[in-house]
């Protein structure tokens, strides 16, 4: 079949939109009142930003300054149960990108449901979104749906949920090629580098990608985005086993610079976290007991935090009982360090020998554990 590839071939380019500039997004959902509230959460050049407004009468309002096109999650709290029940709990939950836009959302009932109006920027994404088979929330919502039409007794079986899981992992697979197919056929398109992008993923195929950014536009490739596309291109050749580790050098909890070079002759587990990922949090008890066994032998944990809030990283150290070295340049996911590394998804780590060099990446749990005592139970 025919890859419909050529819809978006004539989006509008990112460098259009290099000045700050301001944008509203305003909307109408049912009668919904206090204590009902919206949160906005969107990345601009690599930086976090996040604002809320209460709901009147049905009506909410926000505005501010953006840099150029950003990614962004909109959630709408009905019931007054915070934000992070807004996200993950209460369904109602929206992920999209804008620009110098006046955007309207209105629905009888939800933000899940509303028609989006006024942005150019937000209809391109649209368009490009039914191009690739929909987003990783229509794709999970699916797998959700597929694994419901079985019984009781099939939702038990590992093999049935098997099965099901293979289907939804396909369902990614093929939308990730046809996000590559876009991303050939529309060099020259924001929406072309964002497909790329996420094609990527984590463990970027250099020889896939690699010849697809360098065809893409250069004011496309200079954008924030695409600055991080190339170092995560990058990390793959200096990040990989038996590769001297890349060196850098963060503040401490104290304000105090701290560099890995100071580390050598130790073997250091650098570990990418952050005080919200609930996976890094749920590890850091085995890291705990881990390093009470190995530390005396030449042992240490450095973790570069990728917050930027530094009372919740702070608090999260505290609260976790992590004795070790903690570093963060409070950039979020603009963290110097994680994008040297070419970190796009946390919990992430990399296991350095006494030498320097990287011995394993993405060590945890029992993996971990193994490979500890293999190195100083000899």
């Amino acid at each position: 079949m025919k890859l419909k590839v050529t819809l978006l071939a004539a989006l509008f380019p990112v460098w259009a939109m290099a000045q700050t500039t301001g944008f509203t997004l305003s909307g109408k959902i049912g009668q919904l009142n206090k204590p009902a509230k919206v949160y906005l959460d969107y990345m601009d050049n690599g930086v976090s930003h996040e604002d809320s407004a209460l709901v009147v009468n049905g009506v909410f309002s926000m505005s501010g300054k953006v840099s150029g096109i950003v990614t962004a999650r909109m959630a709408l709290d009905h019931g007054g149960n915070g934000k992070p029940y807004a996200i993950y709990k209460g369904g109602d939950a929206i992920y999209f990108y804008f620009g110098k836009d006046k955007i309207a959302f209105t629905s009888a009932d939800s933000l899940i449901n509303a028609k989006v109006d006024g942005s150019k920027v937000y209809d391109e994404f649209a368009a490009y979104n039914k191009t690739i088979g929909g987003s990783m929330m229509e794709l999970t919502k699916a797998a959700n749906i597929d694994f419901a039409r079985g019984t009781q007794e099939e939702q038990k079986d590992t093999a049935y949920i098997n099965r099901v899981n293979a289907r939804f992992r396909q369902s990614i697979a093929n939308r990730a090629q046809k996000q590559l197919a876009f991303a050939r056929a529309n060099p020259k398109s924001y929406f072309g580098l964002v497909a790329l992008s996420e094609a990527a993923g984590t463990k970027v195929d250099v020889a896939v990608v690699q010849p697809l950014y360098h065809a893409l536009d250069a004011r496309l490739q200079a954008t924030d985005v695409g600055k991080e596309l190339a170092q995560r291109i990058k990390a793959v050749g200096i990040t990989t086993v038996g590769s001297v580790a890349p060196l850098f050098t963060q503040n401490d909890v104290n304000g105090k610079p701290l560099s890995l070079a100071s580390l050598k002759g130790k073997v250091v587990l650098v570990d990418f976290w952050a005080s919200w990922c609930s996976p890094c949090r749920a590890e850091n008890p085995n890291l705990t007991k881990q390093y009470q066994l190995y530390k005396d032998k030449g042992f240490e944990i450095l973790s570069v935090s990728l917050d930027s809030d530094k009372q919740k990283w702070l608090q999260a150290i505290k609260a976790d009982g992590m004795p070790w070295l903690h570093v963060s340049d409070l950039k979020g996911w603009n963290n110097d360090a994680g994008r040297m590394y070419g970190i796009r998804a946390v919990p992430a780590c990399y296991l350095i020998g006494t030498d320097g060099k990287i011995i394993a990446n993405d060590v945890r749990g029992e993996t971990l554990n193994t490979k500890l005592a293999e190195i100083f139970n000899k």
